[in-house]
């Protein structure tokens, strides 16, 4: 993206005809918010005067010190496609600051670039790739979603099979019209399930990259009658949806995992990376699976990953080395979903890895057998230890991590404990039809 200046954002609004501006934001659960102003009011936008409450943003900020302030990263400016052509609305991603005008230390936003510039101070460039997986479902007479499909569908299947082949071809394009670039997309294994990933990028360029694709699939979804669902496992019987995030350091131009002299043709720093990732993967994951159901995909028998473990040439540990040598060389974390809010989840990985090239924490030996196949006792003899198995051991784990604690900063990561406390008690004591079905007769 281009380095836009005050006079380029004028100009591109005069000649493009916008009539409306959305200056979005994410709070602390991942959820897009906004506020929509004309273009009668861009000056105030530009000298950042527009306020919101943020009481109102759920784990934001008191009431007594609510009054909050959005100011726009001018590079992020874009228009809409799917919006009308005449009186266009365009947006901004925006920063959020607190009235004395410093950075607000609950804005997800800032975590990342608090992370990311720790980084730089290191000469690191911090690239990630995403690969977004989620379900396409009809809705019901009213608009609502529910997970009925009537497609049949699995691993790159194509039309007429795949029902959803032209709804996700228009999000690719409506993607590629706002700039993005998409290196591929294809049907994955369950029954209206659909995987597209992002060419890599820059970390903060990539977090913005990922909201504004939840968006534009759930918009262009519904302009097809269908429901666009990052829920991590709607269907018991099927594969969950993930987030895969391929993770790679560049320093001086030149990709620092790589080094065509090593087996595994990675460097000692991503020898470094990967330990630090694993020693702090289990509190890594309160962020990176982040709901209830998220615990519902990582389990056996449905392919996402349960064991902490790494490996080169198979899919069942949780890090794995995709074949890419190079400056295409990378690691793959497989256990994020998309139920994650990506500034979060970005700035906890890259925090992990930096902590394991500072003190040189070396990974286990990679394990190349299939995981899923070794019995309980070989599994402790090898040292593969299990993720979490619930949302609430994830956040113990979490509270006891000072390196993740200290990348979310205390104000986020006091708010985001509380609130995944509270998740998990309303979890525990709701009444499920499983429960019903299970012991309303017999007992």
């Amino acid at each position: 993206m281009s380095c836009y200046t005050r006079e380029d954002i004028l100009r591109m609004l005069e000649e493009e005809d916008v009539e409306f501006i959305r200056l979005q934001f994410t709070d602390l659960f991942g959820t897009l918010k906004n506020i929509a102003v004309t273009t009668s009011q861009i000056d105030r936008i530009l000298d950042h005067q527009i306020m919101f409450d943020g009481a109102s943003i759920e784990g934001f900020a008191r009431i007594e010190e609510s009054d909050l302030f959005l100011r726009p990263d001018l590079d992020t400016f874009g228009i809409f496609p799917w919006r009308p052509q005449h009186g266009k609305v365009a947006r901004f991603v925006c920063d959020v600051y607190q009235s004395d005008g410093t950075p607000f230390p609950g804005d997800p936003r800032y975590v990342l670039k608090r992370v990311v510039k720790e980084a730089e101070e290191m000469g690191y460039r911090f690239e990630v790739g995403p690969e977004c997986e989620f379900f396409l479902f009809h809705t019901d007479d009213e608009g609502n979603p529910t997970t009925i499909t009537h497609e049949k569908a699995g691993y790159f299947d194509v039309s007429p099979l795949d029902l959803g082949e032209n709804a996700r071809r228009d999000m690719i394009l409506t993607l590629e019209e706002m700039g993005y670039t998409v290196e591929a997309s294809h049907h994955e294994d369950a029954p209206a399930q659909h995987e597209i990933d992002f060419r890599y990028d820059e970390a903060l360029k990539m977090a913005d990259a990922i909201m504004t694709f939840k968006l534009g699939v759930k918009t262009i979804a519904k302009r097809h009658g269908l429901c666009a669902s990052f829920m991590p496992k709607p269907k018991k019987e099927y594969n969950g949806s993930g987030m895969h995030m391929n993770m790679s350091l560049e320093k001086d131009g030149a990709n620092i995992f790589y080094d065509p002299e090593d087996p595994n043709q990675l460097s000692q720093e991503a020898y470094w990376f990967i330990g630090g990732i694993m020693k702090h993967i289990r509190a890594i994951t309160a962020i990176t699976n982040p709901v209830v159901n998220s615990y519902k995909r990582l389990v056996p028998g449905f392919e996402a990953p349960v064991y902490i473990a790494w490996s080169g040439k198979n899919r069942s540990p949780l890090i794995r080395i995709p074949t890419n040598p190079g400056n295409g060389q990378r690691i793959e974390l497989r256990s994020p979903d998309s139920a994650a809010n990506p500034y979060l989840a970005i700035a906890v990985c890259l925090a992990a890895g930096l902590d394991g090239i500072r003190n040189r924490i070396l990974p286990p030996a990679p394990v190349e057998a299939n995981i899923f196949h070794l019995t309980e006792e070989e599994r402790e003899a090898r040292g593969i230890a299990c993720l979490p198995e619930n949302l609430m051991e994830a956040v113990c784990w979490l509270q006891q991590d000072p390196v993740i604690l200290g990348a979310l900063g205390e104000h986020l990561a006091r708010k985001y404990i509380q609130a995944k406390k509270q998740e998990w008690k309303d979890y525990c004591s709701s009444v499920t039809d499983w429960e019903i079905e299970r012991y309303l007769a017999r007992i």
